[in-house]
């Protein structure tokens, strides 16, 4: 009897005559066998103080507990990470770089730095989710060494936690992988699940489904020593055969079967008092040795209690054979045919026909929920996998810049003194009054570099007169750049802007720190600065839709421009935005080089990221008109107005790639000195400028163009037609005031980012966000460390006239390697394409270039005509065949 057998291994005697010791500990085979020498001989006395330390109850205690308080330590840490795991992780990441104790008080975690770096390592770049079946481990491991626990096997638990940790990380990689949604739900697989099942996803696609599948039945067989999955009626027989035996052996009711109760789960139920108190006082004495032999014991008690679990619940292993079964035609044949092969077998009849009725209740219960949900998945589930595509999974674990990195002017913000203001307050109105104006009423608003005095006129005083009186109150007031504003728009006083005798500082990060900013919904968010009135102003590029920046040299033009590319930086996503640097002066974009696989935009044949020959500038600037060229075609295609529609199209999945359709990003040019081009190309710029303003807007190519001489000549009326926003920092005269803005007050700015925005009819004014050279560095480095695409993002070829020159100075003796290869291929597809080169000979582009230079020359195809392919001079391959021969002759 298997119940006769266990006794005698848990209760066996153990040999009185044996001696016991410190350097000595007993194990019950050492106790059964006569082997009693070798076990003194294998320890020697010479290693007494060491074995003592590591024997020593009180070090067992101390693991123990340090075990148990480290399971619920990191289980309050992996709660508290799916709360404040996001706003922990520039935390985590800046530890190297940020001290301890800054660190720490950054930190949200419930329990400190140490519980959002654990959570961190554990969640976000280990296992995700998952992470949580590592928590069992230790909590039972300590569990084990403190109660000296026999009824808990700790490699049943390890391998069962483990195999979870895995698998479940796993299992939600590949669902975050195939939903698009790694942003939001990152942490459901971690680093680790999310990268394997990418990787697998590449190897075997669709195939990782049932792979995982696999390992779980797997997992299932050899974990629960499972031997058959057959149905039918030897099956049936063996079963109802194995069910009458226990039943002989051993009397159960029915609802112990039905719930799988088992007298033998506690291996104490099957002995007797007195085997038990032998039992209790064994284990006193080995505790006291802290000896832990009884490991494999408890294993193999554990296998006997699996065993006769499975022999006591015949009804659920019937149950569990159809479900093995996934296909709905092979599950309903081995029910019914279960249930007629049980029913004659020589048992109990009342007890057995009644929980045959309920299993075929069951087995139809759940059969209706099976065939249901395989109706469903097809339909609705994986159909909602595909539902919408995310650009951003091209660089799924790219990280927006942090706040961290730019710096934090803590100088406390300076205040225009109340003494400062009556005093600027009397000056105005004895002014006014020597002339004979009357106010009735004056106030003040304080802004960061300027103060507004809003002032109400006497009835019957003409507001000209006042207006003329501009440097009579400067005079008195003993200040540059006095602003006045008659009448202000939407209010009925004259405003007079006089600069504060203190400046303040208006940094970037209290700009993009702001909520307004953060929560901004623009397709472009640009965050200039702060007005006169001390709010924060935010536009959007996409609205306005170019805009053209001048200002004279020093007063803060440059770092207007970094504030724009910051800006759109640290809100948009690589596949969302590019960027076109053009910079004649070569110093000042030049920062931006480390971003090329993230943000910027170049043509095919270029090295240099940042535009800086005037050559290679008009190529740019044509390759941008061919772009908006093929992205009006691919708008009438789809039948969208304008870019946003677009995309929205594609995000959903109502555009097809076959049909050349794609995620088209934002395109942001910038030229940071436009007189210069104007200077040397003229009209070679003009011209594409002008269409790009005039057509570019709906198709989400923007430009953004600042100079430091905005004459006629320079921004002349095509371009400055197509610009209504305009930038105007300080300038030298009112002429050009009004060349930017079409109205004075540029030339009285104070300078140092004092700029004034005009929209429309409105003309703001504003304090600059100030961005410094180390700020830009840092952002770039940030974001030029982390993984990008393997190039730029390239524009589409542009070929000038200077290359047509080059072409017909080509020599046939130097010709390609696989020059006829190419012109077979060109010939028998007729598409004079490079691209097609590429794909079919598996070259680079300069090299397939190269080859279309040589087929011109050779006469084989046409001459460039801007986005179309090349025109192919030979019809058929017989007379291609003719011309290669008199090539080579």
């Amino acid at each position: 009897m298997a119940n006769n057998t266990y006794k005698s291994e848990v209760g066996a005697p153990r040999a009185k005559n044996v001696p016991r010791g410190v350097n000595e500990p007993m194990s019950k085979s050492a106790a059964k066998g006569p082997k009693k020498e070798k076990v003194k001989f294998l320890w020697p006395k010479i290693n007494l103080s060491f074995l003592n330390f590591f024997l020593d109850r009180r070090f067992q205690l101390f693991w123990g507990f340090f075990f148990l308080l480290g399971s619920l330590y990191l289980c309050i840490a992996f709660v508290s990470y799916l709360f404040t795991g996001h706003a922990d992780q520039s935390v985590v990441e800046a530890l190297p770089t940020t001290d301890l104790k800054e660190a720490g008080i950054e930190s949200e975690n419930w329990l400190g730095l140490v519980g959002a770096w654990l959570s961190n390592y554990f969640i976000y770049e280990g296992f995700g989710i998952a992470a949580f079946f590592s928590v069992p481990i230790f909590f039972f491991l300590g569990y084990k060494i403190v109660f000296r626990s026999r009824n808990i096997s700790l490699s049943y638990i390890t391998t069962l936690c483990l195999f979870s940790l895995c698998w479940f990380s796993l299992m939600f990689g590949y669902m975050v992988l195939r939903t698009n949604t790694v942003e939001a739900f990152s942490f459901l697989s971690g680093a680790v699940g999310y990268e394997t099942s990418l990787w697998l996803d590449s190897l075997i696609g669709w195939g990782t489904i049932p792979l995982l599948g696999f390992f779980l039945i797997t997992f299932i067989i050899f974990f629960f020593n499972i031997t058959s999955f057959s149905t039918g009626k030897k099956v049936a027989a063996e079963v109802v055969t194995a069910t009458a035996n226990t039943f002989a052996e051993q009397p159960a009711t029915y609802e112990q079967m039905s719930k799988g109760v088992n007298q033998y789960a506690n291996p104490a139920a099957s002995l007797d008092e007195d085997e038990l108190d032998t039992q209790e006082e064994e284990f006193e004495e080995e505790d006291e040795l802290g000896s832990e032999d009884e490991m494999p014991e408890a294993d193999s008690e554990e296998l006997f209690e699996e065993t006769v679990e499975l022999e006591l619940k015949p009804a659920p292993v019937a149950a569990q054979v159809p479900r093995a079964v996934v296909t709905p035609p092979i599950v309903t044949p081995p029910v019914n045919t279960l249930a007629l092969d049980i029913e004659p077998a020589a048992i109990e009849p009342d007890i057995f026909a009644e929980e045959t009725e309920i299993e075929e209740d069951l087995f139809e219960d759940e059969k209706e929920v099976v065939d249901l949900k395989i109706n469903k998945i097809p339909e609705e589930e994986i159909g909602s996998l595909s539902e919408n595509y995310d650009p951003t999974l091209d660089l799924a674990r790219y990280h927006y810049p942090t706040l961290e990195l730019l710096n934090d002017y803590a100088a406390a913000r300076v205040q225009v003194s109340k003494e400062e203001l009556e005093a600027n307050k009397d000056r105005i109105v004895e002014t006014l009054g020597n002339y004979s104006i009357g106010i009735a009423s004056i106030k003040a608003t304080i802004g960061p570099t300027v103060t507004l005095y809003e002032i109400v006129p006497d009835a019957g005083v003409r507001i000209s007169k006042i207006k003329n009186l501009e440097d009579d109150i400067a005079l008195s007031l003993a200040a540059l750049g006095i602003r006045i504003i008659a009448p202000i728009p939407g209010k009925g006083t004259i405003g007079i802007e006089v600069p504060n005798k203190k400046k303040e500082m208006v940094s970037i990060k209290s700009i993009l720190s702001t909520e307004k900013f953060l929560k901004s919904e623009m397709d472009l968010p640009i965050a200039f600065g702060k007005t006169i009135t001390n709010e924060v102003f935010i536009t959007d590029l996409a609205k306005m839709p170019h805009l053209l920046m001048a200002g004279a040299t020093g007063q803060g033009k440059s770092v207007g421009l970094n504030a724009i590319l910051t800006s759109l930086i640290y809100k948009k996503h690589p596949s969302q935005l590019k960027f076109v640097l053009v910079d004649p002066k070569k110093v000042e974009l030049s920062l931006f080089n480390k971003i090329e696989r993230h943000f910027l935009a170049k043509l095919p044949d270029s090295d240099e990221p940042i535009i800086t020959d005037t050559k290679k500038v008009i190529n740019t600037l044509n390759s941008l008109c061919m772009e908006m060229d093929m992205r009006y075609d691919l708008l009438k295609d789809a039948g969208c107005r304008n870019l946003k529609e677009y995309n929205l199209k594609f995000v959903e999945r109502r555009l097809s790639p076959k049909k050349g359709h794609r995620f088209m990003p934002f395109i942001v040019l910038v030229i940071d000195e436009l007189a210069d081009l104007m200077m040397t190309a003229g009209k070679e710029v003009e011209t594409p400028i002008a269409r790009l303003a005039q057509l570019a807007r709906a198709i989400g190519i923007h430009l953004v163009v600042a100079t430091q001489r905005p004459s006629v000549n320079v921004i002349t009326g095509i371009i400055k037609a197509n610009f209504p926003c305009r930038i105007s920092f300080k300038v030298t005269s009112k002429i050009d005031s009004r060349t930017i803005l079409d109205t004075g007050g540029a030339d009285q700015l104070i300078g140092q980012g004092d700029m004034l925005f005009s929209v429309g009819s409105d003309l703001i004014r504003l304090q600059c966000a100030f961005v410094d050279t180390p700020e830009v560095d840092r952002i770039c480095d940030f974001i030029g460390n982390q993984q990008g695409y393997d190039d730029a993002y390239l524009l589409p070829e542009f070929v000038g006239d200077e290359s047509g020159n080059e072409k017909t100075d080509f020599d046939p003796s130097t010709r390609d390697s696989m020059f006829e290869e190419a012109a077979r291929i060109i010939v028998t597809h007729q598409q004079g394409s490079t691209s097609l080169l590429q794909r079919r000979l598996k070259l680079g582009y300069n090299r397939a270039g190269r080859l279309i230079d040589q087929l011109e020359s050779a006469g084989i195809v046409g001459p460039f005509e801007g986005s179309k392919a090349r025109e192919v001079l030979i019809p058929d391959e017989y007379s291609l065949e003719q011309l290669l021969n008199n090539i080579n002759k």
